[in-house]
């Protein structure tokens, strides 16, 4: 991108954002693609100062003018560009500014207009949080998008939804009442599942997910009140397989695997090659 002509002077760099900056990627089903994010930071432009749609425009003009990219399959999203690579890859390339205003936005092309947001924010809080929970919460992120993406569970919960509602049930409290809470792998999903479970049952209808991060924008748009009152429904269901697994075989979900790339899929009630929670 900085090799263009055009826009080339506009690009300052890109950062990872998303599941890729999250370490929480699982392997796609079947002939589905990756997805993989990344912001392309951008400095402001102000003839496009009333065009905000124009910086997709531009960006996917200067994939359709690269001697490589243009003979790649290439589109224009509502928050992004899309590059599709062979090996059943893509990526999303959004671009991102700091306006003279003070405001950190990505563009909505649907609407032509700006979205405040702060995904640096959002990523320092996953990795607090997954800290907190000793490097844990990602891997159960892992084992919940397995569930959605294979097992066709919750199917319609975006994955910002997911990480963030999990998140969410990580407190420094919890290890201060038990230092074990999040001991292991099978231990934290025991409790995030129930944790997240009582939250979404005292709530029958669609609460408000605020961004983490403190930039001010909800999540809300993520979803409806139907796939909402689905997740919540197929949570609760799930967590009370964890649960029946768990007294059924305490010592077996926390023993070593003869092969490492196996987990007992406490989810679902039985073993599953997930190496993704292994990383």
């Amino acid at each position: 991108m900085k090799a263009d002509k055009q826009i080339g002077h506009l690009v300052l760099g890109k950062t990872p954002q998303g599941s890729w900056a999250h370490k929480t990627i699982i392997n796609p089903l079947g002939s589905n693609e990756f997805d993989a994010d990344f912001m392309l930071d951008m400095s402001e432009n102000t003839d496009w100062s009333d065009d905000p749609k124009k910086y997709i425009e531009e960006v996917y003009a200067a994939l359709h003018r690269h001697s490589t990219y243009r003979n790649m399959p290439h589109s224009r999203k509502c928050r992004c560009v899309r590059l599709v690579y062979a090996n059943s890859m893509h990526l999303d390339i959004v671009p991102h500014l700091n306006l003279a205003d003070g405001r950190e936005v990505i563009v909505n092309r649907d609407d032509n207009d700006w979205e405040s947001t702060d995904p640096q924010g959002f990523t320092d809080w996953m990795k607090s949080k997954d800290a907190l929970a000793k490097g844990n919460l990602r891997k159960v992120i892992r084992l919940m998008k397995y569930l959605r993406d294979h097992k066709n569970s919750f199917t319609g919960t975006r994955s910002i939804l997911l990480t963030t509602l999990l998140g969410e049930q990580v407190t420094e409290l919890r290890t201060m009442l038990d230092p074990g809470y999040y001991s292991d792998v099978p231990t934290t999903l025991l409790h995030l599942a129930k944790d997240l479970d009582g939250w979404l049952q005292a709530r029958p209808t669609k609460p408000s997910i605020p961004d983490p991060s403190g930039s001010g924008v909800t999540f809300d748009h993520r979803w409806e009140q139907s796939t909402y009152s689905y997740f919540r429904d197929r949570i609760h269901v799930h967590t009370g397989k964890v649960h029946t697994s768990r007294r059924a075989t305490p010592s077996a979900l926390s023993r070593p695997r003869t092969n490492p790339t196996e987990h007992q899929d406490v989810v679902v009630g039985r073993r599953t090659s997930l190496a993704a929670t292994r990383r």
